[in-house]
């Protein structure tokens, strides 16, 4: 209160603060809606309504649905790349612990919100030539680096020939798991797949340092 005994106002939040956080929402809007209500759902006017935006401050941020998609994919890949490179810091020193860690960060990563976005855009873009011809430098900068990740989980010190074939197998049957998590609750059947291949390819790592 002031001493005349009116309320003080409000702060304000300044006006590019306050366009940024639209942004963002709008963003992650649209994320969601693409994981979990499909490509169709994507739409500036759906993804407006879903993140509480007016149609007016959603097409000043996105004029069309490429912009909005364009934004999207840049952020979900600059994060599932950043996923991907940021594990080798954390991973634990034992062998076995650091194959698990990273299979499971592998998993992790095909079986997220940002994979299951991806996935719409994919599809849509199998018919889009422009599209595909936006998404493709993403996804292969992503590609390296989950391959990358997991090759150096596997084999730090680069004595395995195998090493590049088995990382890749990793990333392939990550992502045969994440597509079967986008029909149905799959976690009990990957955890098992998951510790099975965790177990095999601890097993040959063994083999071949003997």
């Amino acid at each position: 209160m002031t001493t005349s005994g009116t309320r003080a106002p409000v702060p304000r939040e300044p006006r590019q603060e306050r366009s940024r956080l639209t942004r963002e929402r709008l963003v992650q809007s649209t994320m969601d809606a693409l994981a979990h209500d499909g490509w169709a759902a994507a739409t500036v006017a759906a993804v407006a309504e879903r993140a509480g935006v007016s149609r007016g401050a959603a097409q000043h941020h996105f004029p069309t649905r490429e912009a909005l998609i364009t934004a999207v994919l840049e952020q979900v890949f600059e994060e599932m790349t950043s996923t991907a490179s940021g594990v080798l810091a954390s991973l634990p020193d034992d062998e076995e612990d650091r194959v698990a860690a990273a299979v499971d960060r592998a998993v992790a990563i095909y079986t997220g919100t940002e994979f299951k976005a991806a996935l719409q855009v994919w599809a849509a873009a199998a018919s889009d030539p422009a599209l595909r011809q936006l998404i493709l430098p993403m996804e292969a900068k992503f590609a390296r680096a989950a391959h990358q990740m997991t090759v150096a989980a596997i084999d730090p010190d680069n004595r395995y020939p195998d090493s590049h074939r088995i990382a890749q197998v990793t990333l392939d049957l990550a992502r045969g798991l994440g597509l079967a998590d986008t029909l149905s609750d799959d976690s009990r059947r990957r955890a098992q797949v998951v510790a099975t291949w965790t177990e095999m390819v601890t097993a040959v790592i063994q083999v071949r340092s003997r």
